[in-house]
C-alpha cells in the first residue's frame, strides 16, 4: 500500500478548480495578518491549528475573514507561491486558480495590484519548482449580472498571458444563468474559454440552466449533482463538457454523507471528462494530492485510471496550445511500472 501511495504522489497532476483565497494555509494567514497589523478573531482556528467552522455559513465566515487579511500585492504573491509550491510537492505540473477582483476591491486593492502579485508568485513557483500556474478571473453570481459584465470587461480590457479563462462562482440559487449571458459573451468573444459553478449546492436543474443559457462554457465547476439526472449525464457526455470534481469539498460541506454516496464513479462510467481538484484545500483538509489518493482509497481507481484523469484534466485545461501539448507529453511519458 505504501508503494501505491508513493506512485500516486508521483503522477503528473493537473488541478483546474481552486479558489486562491481559499488556498491560504493557517500559518500563512497568521504571518500575513501580523505583517498587516490585523488582529484575527478568537475562534478562527481550532486547538489543532486548523480553520474552525462547522457548516456552510461558518465556513463562509472563516473564508471571508481569512481573505480580509490580504491588503497588498505581496500578500497575493505569497499565497500564490505557497499554493503552487504545495501542489508541486505532490506532483502537480499545472494548476489553474480562480481569482475574484470583486473580493479584492472590497479590501481596497486594485485589479492591477492583485494581478501583479499573482503573476510574481506564478513566476517564482515555476522557477523554483517547475510548476506552471495560470489564472481564471471569476465574477460573483450573487453580486448580480451588471457587476459580472464589469468584471468580464475589466479582464478583456487588461489582458495578461497568465489569465486563461473566465468563470463564475457564488450563490447558485441567485438569479438564472441567462442573466449572465452578456458577461460570458464578452469573455468568449475575446477568446477566453469559460467555466461556471453549477450542480453543487443546487441540483441538476442548475446544470441544465447553465448549459442551456451559457453555450460558451466548456467546463462546469463541481457539477456532481448532474448524476441525479440520467438525461443530463448523457447530454454532458455528448457535448464533451468537463466537470471539475472536488470530492473532498463535497463531503466536507455535507453534499454527500460518505464516500460511498459520492457519484464520481458513476460520472466516469458515463464517459464524462473529469478532473480531481481541491477547491479550498486547508478549509476542507485536502489537497490535489489527497484527492488522487482518495481516488484510489475510496473509489478503487487504479494508477491507469488516475493517470487518465490527469490526461483528461490537461486536455480540458484552458492552457494555450503549446503548454497543453507539453502537459500531455509529460503525462504520457510517466510510467506506471
Amino acid at each position: 500500500m505504501k508503494l501505491i501511495h508513493q506512485k500516486i504522489r508521483q503522477i503528473p497532476k493537473v488541478e483546474l478548480h481552486s479558489h486562491l483565497e481559499g488556498t491560504i494555509q493557517p500559518s500563512l494567514v497568521k504571518k500575513i495578518a501580523k505583517r498587516n497589523n490585523i488582529k484575527l478573531r478568537d475562534g478562527l482556528f481550532t486547538q489543532q491549528g486548523d480553520f474552525a467552522w462547522n457548516d456552510f455559513v461558518t465556513f463562509l465566515k472563516a473564508y471571508d475573514e481569512v481573505s480580509s487579511c490580504l491588503k497588498h500585492s505581496k500578500d497575493y504573491r505569497d499565497i500564490t507561491y505557497d499554493y503552487l509550491k504545495s501542489c508541486a510537492l505532490e506532483g502537480t505540473i499545472y494548476a489553474e486558480t480562480f481569482i475574484s477582483p470583486d473580493h479584492a476591491a472590497e479590501m481596497g486593492m486594485s485589479y492591477e495590484d492583485v494581478l501583479s502579485g499573482c503573476t510574481q508568485g506564478i513566476d517564482d513557483a515555476e522557477r523554483d519548482f517547475g510548476i506552471i500556474g495560470r489564472i481564471i478571473v471569476t465574477c460573483v453570481r450573487h453580486l448580480g449580472p451588471n457587476q459580472a459584465v464589469r468584471i468580464a470587461q475589466l479582464m478583456v480590457d487588461e489582458p495578461h498571458p497568465y489569465i486563461v479563462g473566465f468563470g463564475m462562482g457564488g450563490d447558485e440559487s441567485q438569479y438564472v444563468a441567462s442573466d449572465f449571458t452578456p458577461a460570458f459573451q464578452i469573455a468568449f468573444d475575446a477568446g477566453y474559454p469559460c467555466t461556471v459553478h453549477a450542480g453543487e449546492v443546487c441540483g441538476s436543474e442548475s446544470v441544465w440552466d447553465a448549459i442551456n443559457h451559457l453555450p460558451m462554457i466548456s467546463r462546469i465547476g463541481h457539477g456532481v449533482r448532474s448524476a441525479e439526472d440520467g438525461e443530463l449525464i448523457k447530454t454532458l457526455a455528448n457535448r464533451k463538457l468537463s466537470l471539475e470534481v472536488c470530492p473532498g469539498s463535497n463531503l466536507a460541506l455535507a453534499l454527500y454523507p460518505d464516500w460511498k454516496s459520492h457519484p464520481l464513479k458513476q460520472i466516469l462510467k458515463a464517459g464524462i471528462s473529469v478532473s480531481l481538484n481541491s477547491d479550498d484545500p486547508p478549509f476542507f483538509n485536502t489537497s490535489v494530492g489527497k484527492e488522487y489518493q482518495n481516488g484510489a482509497e475510496h473509489f478503487n481507481l487504479d494508477l491507469k485510471q488516475l493517470i487518465y484523469i490527469s490526461r483528461m484534466a490537461a486536455e480540458s485545461s484552458f492552457a494555450d496550445t503549446k503548454t497543453k501539448a507539453y502537459l500531455i507529453k509529460k503525462i504520457n511519458e510517466w510510467s506506471i511500472d
